[in-house]
This record gives C-alpha cells, sequence and structure tokens, in this order.
C-alpha cells in the first residue's frame, strides 16, 4: 500500500526514505589538541580533547556496532580513528599530540585512521603502565 503523504502548502514532496543531508558545523573551532588512545584486547577508546584537557569529542568500537571479539580488531579501531577525525574536521582541528595507552591491537590502526583524513600529529607518547616485578607467581600446586 504505501505510507500516506501529507504536503502542507508551500512544501515540496520528497521520497519516503530520503533525508535533507545537514551540514554539521561546530560551535568551537580548535587548531591544535591530544588525541587519547586506548587500546585494550577487547576495545579500543579514541578521545579528543583541546590543549587544556576538555573533552570536545569521543569515540569506541562499540559505539560504531561492533560486539564480542570484533570490537578489539585492528579494522574497528581504524574506523573508530577515522569518525573521530571526521568530527574533528568540523571543528577545524590541523594538529594533535597522541597519547596511547594499552596493549590491544588497535593502537596503531587507530592512529593511522585518524591521520587518513589530513590531520598532522606532532608528537607520540606511550604512557602504558609496565610492572616493575608483577604480582607474586602462585605456590607450586600440591597433589
Amino acid at each position: 500500500m504505501g505510507k500516506k503523504r501529507i504536503v502542507k502548502k508551500g512544501e515540496t514532496e520528497t521520497s519516503a526514505g530520503a533525508e535533507k543531508a545537514s551540514v554539521v558545523s561546530s560551535k568551537k573551532r580548535v587548531e591544535t589538541g591530544t588525541l587519547y588512545v586506548q587500546s585494550t584486547y577487547n576495545n579500543t577508546k579514541v578521545v579528543l580533547t583541546d590543549v587544556k584537557g576538555n573533552t570536545l569529542a569521543w569515540s569506541s568500537s562499540g559505539s560504531l556496532g561492533f560486539s564480542g571479539a570484533k570490537k578489539g580488531t585492528p579494522f574497528a579501531a581504524a574506523k573508530v580513528g577515522e569518525t573521530l577525525a571526521a568530527k574533528a574536521q568540523t571543528m577545524g582541528l590541523k594538529e594533535v599530540a597522541v597519547v596511547v595507552n594499552g596493549g590491544g591491537s588497535g593502537r596503531e590502526s587507530s592512529i593511522r585512521g585518524f591521520v587518513s583524513k589530513g590531520v598532522n600529529i606532532l608528537s607520540i607518547k606511550d604512557v602504558t603502565p609496565v610492572p616493575h616485578n608483577g604480582p607474586k607467581p602462585p605456590k607450586p600446586r600440591r597433589v
């Protein structure tokens, strides 16, 4: 049967599935910022902040629709970087300093996805915690 369309005076009729493409422009204009990449074995989270540390935008593998083991893949991390770079372009971002945390497989690919949209990298800093000695190993098993 199809959907019924009601056309008011002064409006034009559009197709049922088509939506108007809106141009998103951010109110906040930022030239430089900091990109925090937290890459675990199960997920990749990326946060974009200004120089003071105020969050401007963020994205993660889970928020893009990846679920389960697919969230920790380099492909999902690259998509996270690309979507965040698209948000950063609307703010006018040109340069970022990258801070990487964690040992997951999406560390490098999320940065590559971000840079692919044309943002320059000032520095890359790794702040992954490294144990000096670690926890005490368990005692031998007595059978």
